[in-house]
């Protein structure tokens, strides 16, 4: 069963920019992004399962995540959409173009393989669990509990977008629950058979782990006409290099629309 995702639509012409956020994060996270962006046209940026606005539910598999995002788009009624995807959103995004590729003018990946990963998120959700159950009484007292688990100061204040004001203090919003019990589905590798032959952006941090030069043949296995950009950033590329992130997008749609 497909959810009614959260969703935010600038409208505009032209063949819109879907914006598909990783794990733990949202559509709020790229609203600087998407202020530039609706300037050459329509910009929708989602809330994935168990994120965000969006409902909760079991199941993190990737084709259930891109069955909502497709359903997002028959709602919406747009036939073909440029679509990006940071981390877990990258392989959502990679999944949706190996079930429907005909729905996609192009494929933007930010900072993700289409493969499985041995690495975990035990800490950040370790630290969102103990403000859900100890329901703090403001965000200074929600994120000296995070502190407990995660000492970097920017890994807690990316964390605590998720917060939210509740009866007894502050909570969380995102289904930790659904997101624990089937994680191993989101460490894996994206859904769907083949590869995707569509025009392809992969933009990598240099200082991230996430898409190293021993990756690549097996990405372009996936991805074949996949062009490669690297920046001087790490996973979350997107925001610690914005303006070089959207530079990267921005020549790479032209290029499209030419």
């Amino acid at each position: 069963m497909t959810l009614a995702l959260h969703h935010l639509d600038t409208g505009g012409d032209g063949t819109p920019l879907v914006v598909i956020h990783g794990l733990l994060g949202s559509a709020d996270n790229w609203r600087s992004h998407v202020k530039q962006w609706q300037q050459r046209g329509r910009v929708i940026a989602l809330d994935l399962r168990n994120h965000g606005r969006s409902p909760h539910a079991p199941g993190m598999g990737y084709a259930e995540m891109a069955r909502d995002v497709l359903a997002l788009l028959d709602q919406l009624s747009v036939s073909k959409a440029h679509v990006l995807g940071h981390s877990m959103g990258g392989k959502v995004a990679i999944t949706l173009a190996r079930l429907a590729p005909e729905r996609l003018a192009s494929l933007i990946v930010a900072d993700v393989a289409p493969q499985a990963y041995g690495h975990g998120h035990h800490n950040e959700l370790g630290a969102l669990r103990r403000v859900r159950d100890e329901r703090p009484a403001d965000r200074r007292s929600a994120d000296a509990l995070m502190a407990e688990y995660i000492d970097e100061r920017p890994t807690r204040l990316f964390l605590a977008t998720n917060l939210v004001r509740g009866d007894g203090g502050m909570t969380v919003r995102v289904g930790l629950d659904e997101i624990a019990d089937d994680y191993a589905s989101i460490s894996g590798a994206p859904d769907g058979q083949g590869a995707y032959d569509g025009p392809t952006l992969v933009v990598r941090g240099a200082r991230s782990s996430y898409v190293t030069d021993a990756m690549l043949p097996a990405l372009r296995d996936v991805l074949p006409q996949a062009e490669l950009e690297t920046l001087d950033a790490g996973h979350w590329l997107h925001a610690e290099r914005p303006d070089e992130f959207q530079a990267v997008v921005n020549r790479f749609l032209a290029r499209l629309a030419d």
